[in-house]
């Protein structure tokens, strides 16, 4: 089973670039990751007017865009999916790491930064660990650039191990 940790706070604290750290920090030591955004309205990915567009405005209920070095998928639900039914169509990575699901019970990183909020969002029980900029007790803190010391963290606590 693929393990899952999920980046939350609240607006603008940092959960993206947080992110976008630890994939590179990640990459760098030779994992494989997988990232899944939460968004809670309606979105587009496809671009109005191309081909794949039309399909979907046609009524396929599943569209693909494939390449030599990538796919992409766009798929018809018809309902919100939980994340263990998302991360069971992930294959082939050593870590997901999502922006947002906080109402998900998987392990939490919380971006606090004590200028923008007074509260953490998640309950305690629920945080592995979070990157902010005031010591929590009882939950290690890691200031918001020690990406190195959290992937670290997360590598020992998740028992990660990268496929190479």
């Amino acid at each position: 089973m693929i393990s899952i940790i999920s980046l939350v706070g609240y607006a603008n604290s940092g959960k993206t670039t947080l992110l976008v750290k630890l994939v590179r920090e990640l990459k760098k030591r030779g994992f494989k990751v997988a990232t899944v955004k939460h968004h809670h309205g309606d979105f587009e990915i496809d671009v109005p007017g191309k081909d794949t567009w039309h399909h979907a405005r046609a009524g396929a209920d599943t569209v693909v865009l494939a390449s030599p070095g990538k796919i992409a998928m766009i798929e018809k639900t018809g309902r919100e999916l939980t994340l263990d039914e998302i991360a069971g169509r992930i294959k082939g990575v050593d870590l997901i790491i999502t922006e947002g699901y906080k109402k998900e019970n998987k392990p939490k990183i919380e971006i606090f930064r004590s200028e923008v909020h007074s509260e953490l969002v998640s309950p305690r029980d629920e945080l592995l660990a979070v990157a902010g900029d005031v010591p929590i007790e009882g939950i290690p803190v890691f200031d918001f650039d020690d990406v190195a010391g959290l992937v670290d963290f997360l590598i020992e606590k998740l028992a990660l191990r990268a496929q190479g």
